[in-house]
């Protein structure tokens, strides 16, 4: 699930209401406890107009803080995302969100050791909400870059008004019967509300959740929370996103073929295809040759054909050569029908692995 963008709508929608119900269970215990929101730098930002027109220094300096510690989460975020990519790890989302566990579960002490009165830190507030505000802006840039930033789970207004504007379009369609839309598109517009309505749902049952548990158990409340951001994040290193198997074949004891051997998974859509660029972002400098085998794949719809492009375009443009195997009658029609095919030499689009590894050869040799 951190591995690469989530194509798949039910991977992308079960990672992001996952997250949206962690956001909103640690702002309604920040409220709570700090009195002070921090999944979100909206209400913060506006504070600070409101405290330096009033002459409260003090105040303005904490909450200039509290953006610029959400702004510093992103930032880490950033970071550790590219450091994964850099050194080619294999899970490069886990490491953003395992500094948010650490820090959450600082966040979990603290609150802690408030409740049984053995809080001895100066300024104690501010310590208890830079760290959750730190988390959130580490969250936020993460299902970011996860998405494709398709959606964000530490606050709801763009989510409130993607929502408005997709039923918007579907309102208005429907009453254009006449009007032959296409029922994969208007499958997808459907599922996109779902979605959003998930994330509403989650943020508020996070809060609400977050809430009881203040009320009932305030020392340890912030425990749950902590406990499923690492279960979540222990289970996406074990069942990545992305399952696609990369070998790299040996020529003359250079390794400059690589095979992708591209499997969706079983709950993802007829269409599927993973981010390759994201996984061709891995290789050794020395690989000139990429094989990408979906054999595996009997269908592709047209996001995956551009995906495939997508690859081939950036390969190209770092000197590689992109060969396809597992070609049937159907990727050829979906290719030609979105403008890729005319992009490839026929030799780059083999029918089987053999003939494909045989040519990827051919061309290792050249090199």
């Amino acid at each position: 699930m951190f591995r690469s963008r989530a194509h798949s709508f039910t991977q992308q929608a079960r990672l992001a209401i996952s997250l949206s119900w962690i956001a909103g269970y640690t702002n309604a215990l920040t409220i709570l406890e700090c009195h002070q929101v921090t999944s979100h730098v909206t209400g913060t930002l506006s504070q600070i107009g409101v405290t330096v027109v009033e002459g409260n220094a003090d105040v303005a300096l904490y909450l200039v803080g509290l953006a610029a510690t959400f702004l510093a989460g992103a930032f880490t975020s950033g970071m550790l995302l590219e450091l994964g990519r850099i050194r080619r790890y294999r899970s490069i989302f886990v490491l953003p969100m395992t500094v948010e566990a650490v820090l959450l579960a600082a966040f979990a002490l603290l609150v802690e050791r408030s409740a049984s009165g053995h809080l001895t830190l100066a300024h104690p507030v501010a310590w208890m909400t830079f760290l959750p505000t730190f988390a959130m802006g580490m969250q936020n840039a993460a299902i970011t870059r996860i998405s494709g930033g398709v959606v964000r789970t530490t606050h709801v207004t763009g989510v409130v008004t993607d929502l408005g504007l997709e039923l918007a379009r579907l309102t208005a369609r429907s009453g254009h019967r006449s009007h032959r839309v296409d029922l994969r598109h208007r499958q997808q517009e459907r599922l996109r509300v779902l979605l959003l309505l998930g994330i509403i749902g989650s943020f508020v049952f996070g809060g609400t959740v977050g809430t009881a548990l203040f009320d009932h158990l305030e020392r340890w409340s912030m425990v749950p929370a902590v406990l499923f951001l690492v279960s979540l994040v222990v289970r996406d290193m074990l069942r990545p996103i992305a399952p696609i198997e990369l070998r790299t074949s040996n020529y003359r004891g250079a390794p400059i073929i690589a095979v992708y051997h591209a499997e969706p998974p079983k709950d993802a859509s007829p269409g599927y295809m993973p981010d390759l660029q994201s996984w061709a972002e891995r290789l050794d400098d020395h690989v000139r040759v990429v094989v990408l085998d979906i054999a595996a794949m009997p269908e592709l719809d047209d996001n995956a054909a551009h995906e495939v492009h997508l690859l081939m375009v950036h390969l190209r443009g770092s000197g590689r050569t992109l060969v396809v195997a597992g070609v049937g009658q159907k990727h050829l029609a979906v290719l030609r029908h979105c403008g890729v095919l005319q992009n490839f030499d026929p030799d780059e689009l083999c029918e089987d692995i053999e003939s494909a590894i045989e040519y990827a050869e051919d061309l290792a040799e050249t090199l």
